[in-house]
């Protein structure tokens, strides 16, 4: 299922458009100068969410953590409206939002520029002949690998049991260090902040993984070698969805 088309969409958009970075491989290198131009005062550290979605994790996550600037990219902008819409009724002012796709990060920013990527529910393309298409795929490691200082982290979160599991094997052989591995989130306790998603599926009972990944001096970036062919790398959802059954409209959910 496709996400639906937003009634007034370009209106709507219009409307945000002091929260949209229209033009962000302009600031590259230089993020944390323009950040504070935006919030008017120094950011910290500078966050970077791929597929924000409707933006429950993004708003609250972005409040929770005022020193630092944070960014969200969602290349679907009938759901981005929906995320920059609760960041304006709730004054966000350290949240700003890209419309791209994460292929091109290297165009928007420079080596060590980000200092945190959040991953959430990403699309799981179950389909072998599509294993490129996810976010935690090598070529993709290697892009968050060329953005991230040593130390700097991915933090993962997926329904997707298989998922998780191809992502770990994939982390490991890319060099990343592995912490806070979980396969049930929530059965740990203590405040979570969650997607819309995250809190559906909490609700319905359904296990949430996560993982922190952190890059290390013998993480591969993009001057790696080119990657080898990678065959046998079909999934099978973990809860038995047909691959038309899942939400083939959005980056993230």
């Amino acid at each position: 299922m496709r996400m639906r088309k937003r009634p007034n969409l370009e209106p709507r958009m219009e409307k945000c458009a002091e929260l949209m970075v229209a033009r962000p491989e302009e600031l590259k290198g230089r993020w944390k100068t323009a950040a504070e131009e935006i919030m008017g005062r120094p950011a910290e550290r500078l966050y970077l969410e791929l597929g924000c979605g409707k933006g429950r994790f993004t708003v609250d996550t972005a409040e929770s953590l005022p020193e630092v600037f944070y960014l969200a990219l969602e290349k679907v902008p009938d759901a981005m409206i929906i995320a920059m819409e609760r960041a304006a009724a709730r004054g966000t002012d350290n949240l700003r939002f890209i419309n791209g796709d994460a292929a091109h990060l290297g165009e928007m920013f420079a080596g060590g520029e980000v200092d945190r990527i959040y991953i959430n529910f990403c699309d799981p393309w179950p389909k072998s002949r599509d294993a490129k298409f996810r976010l935690t795929y090598p070529a993709f490691l290697r892009i968050y690998s060329d953005l991230l200082p040593l130390g700097g982290q991915i933090h993962f979160k997926t329904d997707n049991l298989p998922l998780f599991q191809w992502s770990i094997e994939q982390l490991e052989k890319e060099g990343w260090a592995l912490s806070e591995i979980s396969n049930d989130l929530h059965a740990q306790g203590g405040e979570i902040i969650m997607t819309d998603y995250e809190a559906k599926f909490s609700a319905e009972g359904i296990k949430i993984n996560r993982l922190v990944a952190e890059k290390t001096d013998k993480t591969l970036d993009t001057s790696a070698p080119p990657l080898a062919r990678m065959r046998f790398a079909s999934l099978t959802d973990a809860r038995g969805y047909a691959e038309s059954e899942r939400d083939r409209g959005e980056t993230s959910r």
